[in-house]
């Protein structure tokens, strides 16, 4: 364990500084959104071994090459989702400071982080990020509803449901109810898709209209 935690110092240390650039604006809402996006849903970060023997020898990697980019950001969210959100930051802001919008990994790493501090409580950070990916020419199926639901819990009702209003614009038999959202969310958490259902039910209740 103290060998564990020096290796978690040293990686602290070298992540010092280092800064995502962020836009804290929504990107420009389209009409459509068809675009499948598998790239951004790649599970490149999910750890096959967990083990402590696993994630020491990742550590290492990442101590050996500081332009480790995939094992920085594998170890940022196994971090996040442990719990440990300030270490996981500070990897992930040192995976994303070591690629550009053409590196492959590039958007599978905002997409994650996004969740990542959706899921530790923080919706605004998490917003960032997704906006940042809508924000590139990509009209990926998957960003109305998931903005919908981080402007839902900033309070940002309105522009939640305008959001909202473009996955239904989209796909209408799959999103004028609620009744798939299990099937369409799979990897969404239980709560996550409560939220969504509050979002639905408030633009049933008035739907907005285009543009």
């Amino acid at each position: 364990m103290i060998k564990t935690r020096t290796l978690l110092a040293a990686l602290l240390l070298a992540t010092a500084g280092a800064v995502s650039a962020q836009s804290n604006d929504l990107p420009r809402q389209v009409e459509f959104y068809f675009d499948a996006d598998a790239l951004s849903q790649r599970p490149v970060l999910e750890l096959k071994d967990r083990s402590q023997t696993g994630i020491d020898r990742l550590m290492r990697a990442i101590e050996r090459n500081p332009d480790s980019t995939l094992e920085s950001a594998q170890l940022a969210h196994y971090a996040m989702q442990s719990g440990r959100n300030d270490l996981g930051r500070d990897l992930y802001a040192r995976a994303l400071a070591r690629m550009d919008i053409n590196n492959g990994l590039w958007r599978p790493v905002k997409w994650n982080y996004g969740w990542d501090l959706y899921r530790a409580g923080d919706a605004e950070g998490a917003l960032r990020q997704w906006s940042e990916l809508g924000g590139r020419g990509i009209n990926s199926s998957w960003l109305p509803q998931t903005l919908a639901i981080a402007l839902w819990k900033l309070d940002r009702r309105d522009e939640a449901v305008r959001w909202y209003a473009a996955a239904v614009r989209s796909e209408p038999t799959q999103w004028s109810t609620t009744s798939r959202f299990a099937q369409l969310l799979p990897q969404w958490r239980e709560d996550e898709r409560a939220t969504l259902a509050e979002v639905q039910a408030a633009w049933a209740a008035n739907p907005p209209s285009w543009p």
